[in-house]
């Protein structure tokens, strides 16, 4: 059996995945703390935000596109800066979803505890990780079907909001936190009510909600028609950014003062309450935990490919490179989603161990973010070693190099704002731990690959092209 991933991503499948990458549980859970730090000018952080991110998706798309041998964001780090820096992106990324993969696994057995609260939560955790290993172990195709109909879940309920909360500013309604309408947004206490302070710290939330926006990097593989499909769902970024986060949170605002809101909550379950839907915050929960659902979804489909890439660059054993009859490489994902059964044996043995995981999630945050910065280094180096690709190219990042300078500097500027909160400061420091463990592996792994002939300074040969 020839060991190769089959391209079974369809347009449709695509475009969702997109809309879901950019859609987390971090707005629909986290949008009321952002709200409560930065006030309105919460809706200016998410505008910047997401510009940023949509220039990075476009300088991933670029290189992606450039060379269709690339499987994964390590293949692109190890071409353009070296084997190191595939080494530590292929398992800095393997490690962030691993972790994220067993907070969203508690995640949704939480969820499930709101209807159900006599269900232990090990028991929905370790029935969430093996129905999803079964359905990834079939198909691509199946992963991309999930992915659609989680993110339709998503994108139906905060449309169903904004067309609810326009309607309610429209006709004016009145309500027990005042009159919906348009003014609410910048009549208490002006656009920037926390000052400056609140206004920068909001950034790292908004990060925070747009982890995973990057998967579409790890499609590519398998996705038909790439040169067309990625185009078009990294174009289409800013217009979701704008509808799903900054119009959904303007109305949100209009309807209710930033000011009434409470933090703790979903500002979106106050919504629904307030038009005298009930069950508000079971429809909320609902959303919430296929998010979380999509989310674990994810991290299998990311981590198996992760570690597909790694086997095929000789970082990781040979046998996580097979196939199965299908074209999804089976190893990787039964192994990825035996280390996710380490989430069930936490809620067995500590059954509220969402805390611990609050934590391990910020470090696998910060991490991401790492990543992002080693891409846009590649992308450098892409540009200074692949001159000629970069003119050929019918999918560029607009303004180039200078765009990909202000994108690094955004990136420095993110990890001092993540420093300076006490309770994210963890993942900060972790961060440089992690890489200098992985850079131990490296020599480690250098020096057997020296032992069979194998010399890694070598300069690396591109996939090839098309592949």
């Amino acid at each position: 059996m020839e060991d190769k991933l089959q391209r079974g991503l369809s347009n449709r499948h695509i475009q969702l995945i997109a809309i879901g990458g950019a859609i987390g549980t971090g707005l629909f859970l986290g949008a009321g703390q952002s709200i409560h730090l930065a006030g309105p000018s919460i809706l200016l952080t998410y505008i910047v935000v997401g510009l940023v991110l949509f220039l990075f998706m476009r300088a991933m798309g670029e290189m992606l596109l450039s060379n269709l041998g690339f499987k994964s964001f390590a293949d692109i780090a190890h071409t353009y800066i070296g084997p190191l820096a595939g080494f530590i992106v292929g398992w800095t990324y393997w490690f962030t979803w691993i972790v994220a993969g067993m907070a969203e696994v508690t995640a949704v057995a939480k969820y499930v505890n709101f209807w159900w609260p006599t269900i232990p939560s090990w028991l929905t955790a370790l029935f969430t990780v093996l129905v999803l290993m079964a359905l990834n172990l079939m198909s691509a195709k199946i992963f991309g079907e999930l992915e659609f109909w989680f993110a339709l879940i998503k994108v139906t309920t905060i449309i169903a909001l904004i067309v609810v909360g326009i309607v309610m500013i429209v006709m004016g309604t009145h309500t027990a936190s005042g009159t919906a309408k348009l003014s609410n947004i910048w009549s208490h206490g002006g656009f920037f009510p926390n000052g400056m302070t609140g206004f920068l710290l909001s950034f790292q939330m908004a990060i925070f909600s747009f982890i995973g926006i990057e998967l579409i990097g790890i499609t590519a593989g398998e996705t038909k028609n790439p040169h067309k499909t990625i185009p078009q769902a990294i174009n289409n970024v800013p217009y979701r950014i704008l509808i799903f986060y900054v119009g959904s949170l303007a109305v949100v605002m209009s309807v209710v003062p930033w000011d009434k809101l409470n933090p703790a909550d979903s500002p979106y379950v106050k919504l629904f309450g307030l038009v005298g839907i009930l069950f508000a915050a079971g429809v909320i929960n609902f959303v919430v935990l296929t998010a979380a659902a999509s989310a674990c979804n994810s991290g299998i489909f990311a981590d198996s490919r992760t570690m597909y890439g790694l086997a095929a660059r000789k970082q990781a054993p040979p046998f996580l490179q097979r196939t199965n009859k299908h074209g999804v490489p089976y190893y990787s994902i039964l192994i990825t989603c035996g280390l996710l059964l380490i989430a069930v044996v936490l809620n067995y043995v500590i059954p509220n161990a969402t805390e611990v995981f609050v934590y391990i999630t910020t470090v696998s945050t910060v991490l991401n973010i790492i990543i992002w910065t080693i891409i846009m280094i590649a992308y450098l180096g892409f540009l200074k070693s692949k001159p000629e690709l970069h003119e050929q190219s019918k999918f560029r990042l607009p303004g180039g190099k200078v765009s990909a300078y202000l994108i690094l500097t955004f990136f420095v500027f993110i990890f001092i704002v993540l420093a300076l909160d006490k309770d994210i400061r963890i993942g900060v420091l972790v961060g440089p731990v992690w890489l200098a463990v992985l850079y131990l592996m490296f020599l480690r792994y250098k020096k057997e690959k020296r032992k069979e002939g194998i010399d890694l300074d070598e300069p690396k040969k591109d996939p090839a092209i098309g592949e």
